[in-house]
């Protein structure tokens, strides 16, 4: 067991987001979270991340509890996260933006950073070259000293999660790696989110309104309807569910 989500619930002053929500996340697994807008699906990616502290219930990552700590604490533990808008440090170069996510990593302390003293050099040089690497790695090596704000959109959803790779994760969550991209993209994305799976060994998370891209790479699927969840399990299962056809379409229908 990586990850076991057990009778998580998170209230937002009256309004409860979650429900009850558990979850028992398998090494290597690819598993989906989909739902309407407004499901309190994003909100469980914030109580995993320590963005939000859940108001009841246990998150537990090999074995340790989430709930309480920080989310720099929890990147170091081993799980990051892209975001649903995009979020990369739009001024800073490509390379930047990679070196960035790793400096909990570095060794040296502030005094050797102001003065430019002790382990500082060897390690600068040391973030530099793994950063290029894994620039290498998701083939933008040439862009590296590109403002991240002037990439093309496709090229800044892969710096978001080549920055989260940066910081080693067994766990990865992806929330709307589809957004604001063409649809006749989606089988390119489809392929790169399992070559990064294969290639990082990787758990993922992701949450997503393509169905295309749900059905196409998730083993198995939650979906969540006003913070509870309604169904779960195998996508074909999941496609003629008559609960999550009403959630999604009002009327029994089809995905």
């Amino acid at each position: 067991m990586l990850l076991q989500a057990k009778d998580v619930t998170h209230y937002f002053g009256g309004l409860c987001a979650v429900q009850d929500f558990n979850l028992d996340l398998q090494e290597g697994e690819l598993v989906g979270i989909i739902g309407p807008n407004g499901a309190g699906k994003t909100t469980v990616f914030n109580l995993i991340t320590g963005v939000y502290k859940s108001t009841n219930g246990s998150i537990t990552f090999q074995g340790q509890e989430l709930v309480g700590k920080r989310s720099n604490q929890i990147t170091a533990m081993g799980i990051a996260r892209t975001f649903q808008n995009i979020r990369l440090f739009k001024e800073l170069s490509v390379l930047d933006n990679v070196r960035i996510a790793a400096y909990d990593k570095v060794g040296y302390n502030p005094f050797e950073a102001i003065l430019h003293l002790g382990r500082f050099g060897k390690e600068e040089q040391s973030n530099i070259h793994s950063a290029m690497d894994l620039l290498a790695v998701f083939k933008m090596e040439d862009f590296a000293d590109e403002v991240s704000k002037n990439l093309p959109y496709g090229l800044q959803r892969r710096l978001e999660i080549a920055r989260a790779m940066a910081t080693e994760p067994k766990l990865l969550l992806l929330d709307e790696p589809a957004a604001g991209i063409n649809p006749n993209e989606i089988q390119h994305l489809m392929d790169f989110i399992q070559w990064i799976r294969k290639e990082f060994m990787l758990t993922i998370i992701l949450i997503e309104h393509q169905m295309r891209l749900v059905m196409g790479i998730c083993e198995r699927l939650i979906v969540l309807d006003f913070g509870a969840t309604i169904a779960e399990g195998y996508p074909l299962e999941i496609q003629k569910n008559p609960r999550v056809l009403e959630a999604y379409l009002g009327e029994e229908g089809e995905l």
